[in-house]
């Protein structure tokens, strides 16, 4: 039930108006360090985000409006979550908050700061689950191209 829950959330994403995008957390241009690899299996090794290149000390930004589930440290980094409607949440690291858990964010708002510790170069870590289940944050961002299935007759 929860893979049927997860698949279809993926399906709205994916037919997610240009307007309903989300919008890119850090300032342009966005040349990814690492994309998302999707491990083999829900404990296996991957990489469930997507790393963008950008400056240490820009400003990091909702990409959609949700609430603050989360911001602090997870282990030695910091971390910030926010949950949107339909069971997706957005994940940033490492973030310095500049919002506490529970505050409503609007898209575009200023929710931290980028710090350095993620790449070898400054980078953001961005991940995107639905339902708990991570999936492309590209998804999102409108950088995925839509799949076509055809028949095999």
């Amino acid at each position: 039930m929860r893979l049927r829950r997860t698949l279809a959330s993926i399906a709205v994403a994916l037919a997610l108006a240009p307007s309903t995008l989300w919008l890119w957390p850090v300032p342009a241009p966005h040349p990814i360090a690492r994309p998302f690899i999707a491990p083999e299996t829900p404990y296996a090794a991957g990489h469930r985000g997507l790393d963008i290149r950008a400056d240490a000390g820009v400003e990091v930004r909702a990409p959609a409006s949700g609430v603050v589930h989360f911001a602090g440290f997870v282990v030695d980094r910091p971390v910030i979550s926010i949950r949107h409607a339909g069971g997706v949440l957005s994940s940033f690291e490492p973030v310095e908050p500049l919002v506490a858990t529970g505050d409503r964010v609007a898209r575009g708002e200023v929710i931290g700061i980028l710090l350095t510790g993620h790449c070898a170069s400054p980078c953001l870590h961005l991940g995107a689950r639905i339902d708990g289940e991570y999936v492309n944050p590209l998804l999102f961002l409108g950088g995925l191209e839509h799949a076509v299935l055809y028949p095999l007759e």
